[in-house]
């Protein structure tokens, strides 16, 4: 009977080892897959930009295209969401180079963002105001990234033929500073991936 209780004993020990081998070997690849995912995850976090950037580029875009269809009401919609898109953008993910460039051109964005709201019976002040925007929009697109492609082009008759570039996701010219007068003036400069 001892002997049985002995075998029993020692299948029991036996058993809890193995069991318990098992599960710490089971564990520590569930953390170390979990810790792959975490690492994975910092790095598509850490090499990708605010989604906030997106909405920014994508109202100045809105603006732009309004433009170009010569409807200032529009563009005064898209200035005030690219507003407000500025103001809830999440800098706790960009470089310290990339942050100081955000700092450099938000607040002077801003102001043409909401220029161009303001204004919303007046396109030609909309226009004018644009121009810098798109410069503003342009430096932040090359310093983190568009996340898409976009164009870089040029009207070389805007502002009395002195110029003035825009940012576009379509190659095909949509002039924002002409408009319905001449829609098609301008030129690729650059194409941004």
């Amino acid at each position: 009977m001892k002997k049985i209780f002995i075998g029993m004993t020692i299948t029991a020990i036996s058993f809890a080892a193995c069991n318990s081998g098992s599960n710490t070997a089971e564990n520590k690849k569930t953390n170390d897959t979990g810790n792959m995912s975490m690492m994975a995850m910092d790095s598509t976090t850490t090499n990708s930009k605010p989604s906030s950037l997106n909405e920014i580029i994508s109202h100045y875009l809105h603006i732009k295209n309004a433009l170009a269809k010569d409807n200032s009401k529009e563009a005064a919609k898209g200035g005030k969401a690219m507003m407000e898109s500025f103001a809830k953008f999440d800098q706790t993910t960009l470089t310290a180079e990339q942050k100081k460039t955000y700092e450099n051109i938000a607040s002077d964005a801003k102001e043409h963002a909401e220029h161009i709201d303001k204004s919303e019976d007046k396109i030609d002040h909309q226009r004018e105001h644009f121009a810098t925007l798109s410069n503003d929009v342009y430096d932040l697109v090359k310093a983190m990234g568009g996340g898409q492609t976009l164009y870089q082009d040029y009207c070389p008759m805007y502002n009395n033929n002195k110029g003035a570039t825009w940012l576009s996701e379509t190659k095909e010219i949509s002039n924002p500073y002409l408009g319905a007068k001449m829609p098609t003036c301008g030129s690729v400069k650059e194409t941004i991936k």
